[in-house]
């Protein structure tokens, strides 16, 4: 009897269930970001080629790393998130803060799109395939500001990206990324941008991934001071279609068909100006990893002037970012450094100076007294006198009258004279 009892109490409990309608929670009580219990929903990585990926070329990543690889500086991805488990991310990814819920870790990502940003600032090289971030030995600092949600990105709230860029300043990173801008201004977002640039922190922002009646909205916060705005390009130079212009583009990176890693595992091929400002803020961390000593508006002047060339249109700013460049270059204000304290040279003593000149005057005076005492004597010695005269006369030759023998032509043939 008593090996019974459970199930029946069981069989009360699911009935008394059955009959009690069931009640909704409340709308405040609902979690403001999906908890799913299956990765089968979430973004799944792609068939993507093992060679070395074109960004890797274009922006020399091979001739940076002797110099600097981002080791000691913390960038902060605001985003959906980052998956911490991927293998080329694993150790690189600090647990973060979710702004959505202003509660929690966002060292997961099943949406994928905070992932891809942050395998092209410190993804770990493989054997497996060629993709590896600018700045390999730098750490993420994952910031959700945009709800996880595996079915498409949400666009981005202002408040939450506030929330975000206030935190990552306040947990010492060295750069923000923002992935997806908002398309209005807000005084918060401005205070808490110049919040990051008093204290030294470099925002980096994509400038957007659309337009409105074919004219281009400005993006905040790309379009405040000290921000560095972000456009895509393409492996030939070319814009994104979608990437916008204006004066709010400072810089151009990578950002069509560009491999990177994928949530959990894997790769994926992605397009848009928020994976370009992963670029932009990977060659940030290595310049800072190599130059602690810069300046914020240093950094970020040495960033728009050693960018590679580019069409002069707005969309393209300043040009290609280029790290190489950025890591090689001596290009300062040049009010930020004073100049070195230079001796003034010591006053020459000018009475000896004088006297050399007069002793130099006295000798080629004296020469040419020489000189022409020389050229008198010589005139003196060689003098002639010169008469005009005629030349003496000719000697006067008689000359016969006729030819000379054996016959004279008067000569009488007979004899007779």
């Amino acid at each position: 009897m008593s090996r019974r009892l459970p199930a029946v109490l069981a069989g009360v409990v699911l009935g008394a269930l059955a009959i009690v309608p069931a009640v909704p929670f409340p709308a405040s009580a609902a979690p403001a970001v999906p908890v799913l219990a299956r990765d089968d929903n979430c973004a799944e990585p792609a068939d993507v080629p093992a060679e070395a990926p074109w960004p890797r070329t274009m922006l020399a990543l091979d001739a940076v790393w002797p110099f600097s690889r981002g080791g000691g500086v913390t960038v902060a991805v605001l985003s959906t998130g980052v998956d911490a488990r991927h293998p080329q991310l694993r150790g690189r990814v600090l647990p973060g803060f979710d702004a959505v819920t202003g509660r929690g870790t966002a060292d997961s990502d099943c949406t994928g799109t905070g992932t891809q940003i942050a395998g092209v600032v410190v993804a770990e090289p493989t054997a497996g395939n060629g993709v590896v971030g600018v700045a390999p030995y730098a750490r993420v600092q994952p910031v959700r500001v945009m709800p996880d949600n595996p079915f498409g990105n949400t666009p981005a709230a202002v408040a939450p990206l506030v929330r975000g860029i206030s935190w990552a300043v306040a947990n010492r990173a060295d750069v923000i990324v923002v992935a997806t801008p908002v398309y209005r201004e807000d005084e918060a977002l401005r205070r808490a941008v110049a919040d990051a640039v008093t204290r030294g922190v470099l925002v980096v922002a994509a400038t957007g991934d659309t337009e409105l009646m074919g004219t281009a909205r400005v993006s905040y916060p790309a379009g405040y001071p000290g921000v560095l705005g972000v456009g895509a390009i393409g492996q030939n130079g070319e814009m994104w279609a979608r990437s916008p212009a204006g004066d709010f583009v400072d810089v151009v990176a990578p950002g069509i068909a560009v491999p990177t890693v994928q949530r959990s595992r894997g790769l994926t091929v992605v397009d848009g100006t928020a994976v370009a400002a992963g670029y932009a803020a990977g060659a940030a961390a290595v310049t800072r990893g190599k130059r602690g000593d810069l300046l914020l508006t240093e950094l970020q002047q040495l960033l728009v002037a050693t960018a590679g060339p580019a069409p002069l249109t707005a969309a393209y700013g300043a040009g290609v970012v280029n790290p190489y460049g950025a890591l090689t270059e001596q290009v300062v204000p040049p009010s930020a450094r004073p100049l070195p304290q230079v001796q003034a040279a010591p006053v020459p003593d000018t009475a000896a100076e004088r006297r050399r000149q007069e002793l130099a005057l006295a000798g080629a005076g004296l020469v040419a007294l020489v000189v022409v005492a020389v050229v008198i004597a010589t005139a003196a010695l060689r003098r002639r006198v010169w008469r005009p005269g005629l030349a003496a006369p000719l000697p006067v030759i008689e000359e016969p009258i006729e030819p000379g023998p054996p016959v004279m032509l008067l000569d009488d043939l007979s004899g007779k004279k």
